[in-house]
């Protein structure tokens, strides 16, 4: 069986051929060794030909006579997946709406860092309930955190937003007024002088 376009075959007998089988061309005495199907609704049914009439046959085969533009459209589809079902990409499991680039998952911020950070601090913005949280954010440092680590921290930033650091720059000044009040505010929290925080 060939569909137009595939490539010519090359014909052995076929294996299966009843021993005294003859070509079922007619007033044709060769021994029928080549099966071919009867048609498209039958292809467990064969005819059997000698070698010049299985290709004869086969350059008159046409897989898809009888059908219109359409059913051969939809077959040639199936056909590309196998005959199996397909759904679009998205569709099975988002109500039809496909992937977008926030379904992504990219663990180690290659693609979109800004919006990776952008969405960070907006958690974190909307987790920030006690004034610890908020001096800790300000910090930029995560719970759990201890007081040494928050001493050091306090330190690095103080160094980097220092006036002489930074030739009178106000908006280091102002950030540097921010970071002293954390630090107040996390240096008179009693859960932070137990230990760790939270």
């Amino acid at each position: 069986m060939r569909k137009p376009g595939s490539r010519a075959q090359t014909f052995l007998p076929d294996e299966g051929a009843p021993p005294s089988q003859g070509c079922d061309h007619p007033r044709c005495t060769e021994a029928g060794l080549y099966r071919a199907p009867k048609a498209r609704q039958r292809l467990n049914e064969y005819y059997w030909f000698c070698l010049d009439h299985i290709r004869d046959y086969n350059r008159m085969w046409n897989y898809y006579e009888g059908m219109s533009s359409e059913e051969i459209e939809a077959h040639i589809r199936e056909d590309t997946v196998w005959q199996r079902p397909t759904w679009r990409l998205g569709g099975w499991n988002s109500g039809g709406r496909g992937p977008t680039i926030d379904d992504l998952q990219d663990g180690f911020g290659l693609f979109n860092e800004d919006r990776r950070r952008q969405r960070e601090d907006q958690t974190r913005r909307r987790e920030i309930r006690t004034p610890e949280e908020q001096a800790l954010a300000v910090l930029n440092l995560t719970p759990p955190v201890t007081m040494e680590a928050v001493k050091i921290r306090y330190k690095d930033l103080v160094k980097l937003l220092h006036p002489d650091a930074n030739g009178g720059d106000k908006s280091a000044e102002e950030q540097l007024k921010l970071i002293n009040q954390a630090y107040s505010t996390l240096k008179s929290s009693t859960t932070l002088k137990d230990g760790a925080y939270p």
